[in-house]
């Protein structure tokens, strides 16, 4: 049996984990003629001491997100891609990701890099693509560094 997808998330937050998966969901897209959602969340949770003293570097993070997902959009439609969505959010990427956005979508599959945080953020707030695999009701899709890079 093979499985058609119809609504794709796929999470970029920059990192080149988040590259190679942005590549592979574009492939998967435009195999399935899917929906390819770019969901980027600005992380609530690392700007809440901040926020306090300047509103406008979650602003600021909010504008890069966009610029980011832009350029990406771009990108896709370029490979053939027919529906391309632009998703930011403020909020916790786990919840967002893994729970809220996929239920709102409609997804069928959910793209992540393997990891876009350092070894001390994993340890403080856990991995976003783990959170993924053990939450989301669809089919999820981790993508790790190619062995030849």
């Amino acid at each position: 049996m093979t499985m058609v997808y119809k609504q794709i998330i796929i999470a970029i937050d920059g990192s080149k984990e988040s590259e190679w998966a942005f590549k592979r969901a574009v492939a998967i897209a435009s195999r399935n003629d899917a929906a390819l959602n770019l969901v980027n969340i600005v992380d609530t949770r690392s700007h809440s001491s901040i926020e306090a003293y300047d509103r406008s570097i979650a602003e600021s993070a909010f504008a890069s997100a966009e610029e980011l997902l832009s350029k990406h959009k771009a990108e896709a439609e370029q490979a053939g891609v027919q529906t391309v969505n632009v998703i930011v959010e403020y909020g916790s990427p786990k919840t967002l990701i893994a729970i809220d956005l996929p239920k709102k979508l409609g997804a069928d599959l959910i793209i992540c890099g393997a990891t876009g945080l350092n070894a001390v953020e994993r340890f403080i707030m856990g991995s976003v693509s783990e959170n993924i695999v053990r939450s989301a009701k669809c089919d999820v899709l981790v993508i790790r560094k190619p062995d030849h890079l």
